[in-house]
């Protein structure tokens, strides 16, 4: 249940900062981290938690902008790419960046909550 909650909390929280028009490209890596810090798990299902959730928010924005506009934008990236203007592999490539920034957060998070409880 933690780690669904987790996944859910991640992925709001990175739509609703990408989606905030003054948040820079990395805004959703504190909320990952403090989710992460937040709610106690595993550092494995910490770290699959962000990859997860930030994943389907970067992944899923990015299909909706590209959805958006048609494909026209996302072809031409990924001819400088070299994908052969595959904007779904470009897509993909997107949600992998998201998810291991999001996942290393919250491994991050996770640790420091760890090495605060193991303090006392």
């Amino acid at each position: 249940m933690k780690f669904f909650l987790s996944v859910l909390f991640t992925l709001l929280g990175g739509i609703g900062v990408s989606l905030w028009a003054l948040s820079p490209w990395w805004g959703f890596v504190p909320v990952a981290f403090i989710l992460a810090a937040a709610i106690h798990q595993a550092p494995s299902k910490a770290f699959a938690s962000g990859f997860l959730g930030m994943l389907l928010a970067w992944g899923g924005l990015s299909w909706w902008i590209d959805w958006q506009n048609n494909s026209i934008l996302s072809k031409q990236v990924a001819v400088l790419f070299s994908l052969q203007g595959s904007s779904a592999t470009l897509i993909l490539l997107t949600g992998i960046l998201g998810g291991l920034l999001g996942g290393m957060a919250a491994l991050a998070g996770c640790f420091l909550r760890i090495s605060k409880a193991e303090a006392k």
